[in-house]
């Protein structure tokens, strides 16, 4: 079948990532878009000769008989719209941070388990291969127990996180805006931005979930965390150390580096470094060498439009891992507020 998919949200990443790789899938297509701006709308559905366009999410769904959703309003306008579309019966791609609150989060992970739909949220690392085989090695007892997490990102965007345009955007058909970016009011900042992509790794890959943490954030000119510094501790007990930075220079592009420490070894993960690494106190050792280092938005929703089309799919960042890394990253701002170790929601 060919899955219909509908678009809440049609701004600077549905325009530029979304829209154009559904539209080279073979199994969906794009049969309705979604936004509170009717001259956004217009510009979008001319560019890509998308004919039914709403300002009211419940209107479309009521209309279109959708089989996915795909969300990408700002970050504090993500629940409604996921909310309805899964009571509709749509699966959903809610782009990161899948919520900026733990009871939001946690409302859309049990919504998704009623309806009996998926959630996905585009932290397109998870879906690599070799994260598939980081993931086993874990479940497989080949590090033993996880005792000790190092979870490391940072990025070049210094510029969007300080309220300002976006360097590479120039020639896109709309910019990210600041509002949901750099506003520290509307869950801007570097942890709700880019640090869900790395958490979703984290927490996909070592089965764990963050049970508490202490963070401390340096500010951006747009009063938004440019840096963010936590040492935290899982529900095993294991403790982690976090850390995520704005100011990578753009000729480096982004860089993740997540280590497991177990008590039979350990995994290394380095996208820049192209590598995944399991080293044992045996020494037998593995290692992987990464087809495609760089990051891959388009990866995650190709897979979207096979899930809607009902192909099997491994959803590798559900609403599940979702809610606990909105959990987290809600828990690390309260804590950068109050000054003290936070317990994750």
């Amino acid at each position: 079948m060919t899955a219909r998919i509908g678009v809440v949200g049609v701004g600077w990443w549905a325009t530029f990532n979304h829209i154009p790789t559904i539209n080279e899938c073979p199994e969906a297509e794009i049969v309705a878009i979604c936004d509170l701006d009717p001259a956004r709308l217009d510009i979008v559905g001319e560019e890509f000769g998308i004919t039914p366009r709403y300002t009211d999410v419940g209107e479309m769904l009521a209309a279109e008989a959708l089989d996915g959703v795909m969300i990408s309003t700002p970050h504090v306008a993500h629940t409604a719209p996921a909310l309805a579309a899964l009571e509709a019966g749509a699966h959903v791609l809610i782009e990161k941070p899948m919520a900026t609150t733990a009871d939001d989060g946690r409302t859309i992970a049990a919504a998704a388990t009623a309806a009996g739909r998926e959630v996905l949220v585009p932290t397109g690392l998870n879906f690599e291969d070799y994260t598939a085989k980081a993931r086993a090695w874990v479940a497989e007892g080949r590090i033993g127990e996880i005792r000790h997490m190092i979870c490391q990102m940072g990025s070049p965007l210094h510029d969007l996180f300080a309220g300002e345009p976006m360097l590479e955007t120039a020639d896109h058909l709309f910019r990210p805006p600041a509002s949901t970016w750099a506003d520290p009011a509307k869950a801007g900042g570097y942890a709700w931005g880019q640090m869900s992509h790395s958490l979703a790794w984290m927490i996909h890959v070592s089965g764990l979930t963050v049970r508490e943490v202490y963070c401390a954030s340096g500010l951006s000119p747009s009063k938004v965390d440019f840096y963010d510094a936590a040492t935290a501790r899982a529900d095993n007990g294991a403790t982690i150390a976090l850390s995520g930075a704005a100011t990578v220079p753009k000729h480096r592009g982004m860089h993740t580096d997540v280590r497991i420490y177990g008590t039979e070894g350990m995994i290394l993960f380095d996208n820049q470094a192209a590598r995944v690494q399991l080293w044992r106190l045996d020494g037998a050792d593995e290692d992987l060498v990464l087809d495609r280092p760089e990051y891959d938005g388009a990866l995650p929703v190709r897979i979207f439009a096979k899930l809607c089309a009902g192909e099997p799919v491994t959803n590798a960042s559900n609403a599940d891992c979702g809610a606990e890394v909105t959990a987290t990253i809600a828990a690390l701002y309260q804590s950068a507020a109050s000054c003290q170790p936070e317990i994750v929601a």
